[in-house]
């Protein structure tokens, strides 16, 4: 199983990825947001794609999601884990700590940009589950372990949560941060819910390695989240980040037992003959092995 990679430029300079080449592709959605990192880790191939681009140029809505996930699904990839930073909605989530969320709840405003399908082309998949229970145990034992193996106590790994998605760029208000907090969601982000859904789409098992960096800004004992708080607790993270990923990538078995490789088998609802060349041609990639 080849495994895609998204998340910070941090991931950049690591010793532990080898065979390192950079790859340019094009998608039918444009660029990716950036040349994709190639590479062995811990002996299984792996593509890093930093989301925001090198030196962190894109905002969260500048993101090309489609074009990101449509890359790694060319270049081979077959699960996907993403590392991403969030603000924590519960008072038991506390900065530094790490979430595996298994739940969304969308809260963007350009839902056409989280789907291939449209022009010529239908397509409605399960999203019930929305993230895949056999990426999220292995990347969950990996961070327990990594952890036990810093002897820090400091840092929980909890596994499964609701993520809800916000359109940024501007953190929340008191007021949408207490809501969320009503409505129980666990950690907020701004990124991860389009992933969830195009990976799902283009079949591959998607989990989210969520780190916790703030209170959002609910917490009344706690200082306003800043950008510099933020920054202070990824660059703290990515060693950490570093060490799951190794431990995880030599986990993730070969072949896959869930349902992920298999999400488009009954979701395309368009008769085939109906279906526009271009975009059928387009997708294959996607739908090749359908029509």
């Amino acid at each position: 199983m080849k495994l895609g990679l998204i998340g910070g430029s941090g991931l950049y300079d690591w010793d532990a990825l080898e065979q390192v080449r950079e790859q340019e592709v094009d998608t039918p959605f444009g660029r990716p947001s950036d040349m994709i990192v190639c590479g062995r880790l811990g002996g299984r191939d792996v593509c890093f794609l930093p989301r925001h681009g090198k030196g962190h140029r894109l905002m969260p809505s500048e993101i090309n999601h489609r074009a990101n996930i449509f890359a790694l699904k060319l270049l081979g990839a077959d699960a996907v884990i993403s590392i991403s930073a969030v603000g924590s909605l519960k008072e038991a989530l506390r900065p530094r700590d790490i979430v595996l969320p298994d739940q969304y709840f969308d809260r963007t405003k350009t839902p056409a940009s989280h789907t291939f399908f449209g022009n010529g082309i239908v397509a409605h998949i399960a999203f019930g589950e929305p993230a895949c229970p056999v990426l999220r145990q292995v990347l969950a034992e990996a961070a327990r372990e990594t952890v036990a193996a810093r002897q820090d106590c400091s840092v929980r790994v909890n596994e499964g949560g609701t993520y809800v998605n916000m359109e940024g760029p501007a953190f929340s208000t008191k007021a949408e941060s207490l809501t969320y907090r009503k409505l129980g969601f666990d950690v907020i982000g701004m990124t991860s819910l389009a992933e969830a859904k195009l990976c799902r789409e283009a079949e591959l098992c998607y989990q989210a390695l969520a780190m916790v960096t703030d209170y959002d800004c609910w917490h009344e004992s706690e200082a306003a989240v800043t950008v510099e708080q933020v920054i202070a607790h990824l660059e703290a993270n990515t060693a950490l980040a570093r060490d799951i990923l190794l431990r995880a990538a030599v986990r993730i078995p070969e072949k896959r037992s869930c349902g992920c490789g298999a999400a488009l088998r009954h979701a395309v609802l368009t008769a085939p003959d109906a279906i526009p060349g271009d975009r059928k041609r387009a997708l294959a990639p996607l739908i090749g092995r359908y029509f």
